[in-house]
């Protein structure tokens, strides 16, 4: 019985491919992804759950301190704060918790939630602030996300106190932190319009969105870099490249170093700069 040509020169399928990768088992990431982005070619996975997938897996090699808020600018409160101290703060930041300070200002002794508040609104209760804040978790900086996140899902904690190699504290990290590495920026009916695109470590380094304008970038480092080809320093940054960076890549633009810390399939999201 004759074959048919058709059946003879018909391509393997998606699923006899994967079929085929997983029993001789995938032996890396490459191997991996690339059965996942023909599933995307495919119709048969997104290009957002895709990107989705990308970053689940680069939040494995990530850590504390790449994603973390630098001490300097964490928003806390004093340990012999009043109430009336401790509102216009609240009132300002929209934050939920806040990292409580020794009279040092120099570590943290616990944790305040803002809705432990709400029975001191009318004044009526005296109030004093260390017997009220919870404990405050403390991770190393070298802790990886994906660690993390498992932790803050076990304990249902939402923000830890980031420690160097020598105890002090040298920021702090939320969960929410973490969770938008995967998905993404979170916004909610709390968040401002502006964004804080740089933010300086104490290293010396800075962690710069690939989404910050040209404008802001040059204003900020002072720097002349030409905004008419590219709206984003990541289209420089990608430009440069002359390809998609993975993450570790670094590259040098005049006197300052880039290093991608965040990319996925589709697009650079977060730079490391050094002067």
């Amino acid at each position: 019985m004759s074959v048919d040509k058709d059946e003879q020169n018909k391509k393997p399928s998606w699923f006899e491919r994967l079929s085929t990768l997983l029993i001789r088992e995938p032996k890396n990431r490459e191997q991996l992804m690339a059965v996942l982005r023909d599933a995307e070619e495919r119709n048969l996975l997104s290009s957002e759950m895709l990107g989705m997938i990308e970053s689940i897996l680069q939040v494995s090699e990530m850590q504390v301190r790449e994603i973390m808020v630098p001490k300097g600018q964490m928003v806390v409160v004093e340990s012999d704060s009043k109430l009336e101290d401790i509102f216009p703060i609240l009132i300002e930041s929209k934050h939920s918790r806040f990292p409580v300070m020794d009279q040092s200002g120099q570590d943290v002794i616990g944790i305040l939630l803002a809705k432990d508040l709400l029975k001191y609104r009318d004044n009526s209760l005296p109030f004093l602030i260390t017997t009220i804040m919870r404990p405050a978790v403390f991770v190393p900086q070298s802790k990886r996300l994906d660690i993390l996140l498992r932790e803050f899902r076990v304990n249902h904690n939402h923000m830890a106190i980031v420690i160097d190699e020598y105890g002090h504290v040298c920021g702090l990290v939320t969960i929410e932190d973490v969770l938008e590495q995967i998905v993404g920026d979170i916004e909610d009916e709390y968040d401002i319009d502006t964004h804080d695109y740089i933010k300086k470590h104490d290293d010396g380094t800075y962690s710069v969105k690939a989404s910050t304008p040209i404008e802001e970038f040059n204003k900020y480092f002072h720097k002349n870099i030409s905004d008419e080809d590219f709206d984003t320093i990541g289209g420089v940054v990608l430009k440069n490249f002359g390809h998609l960076p993975k993450r570790g890549e670094t590259l040098k633009i005049g006197r300052l170093q880039f290093k991608v810390l965040h990319s996925d399939s589709r697009r650079i999201h977060l730079l490391e700069v050094r002067k």
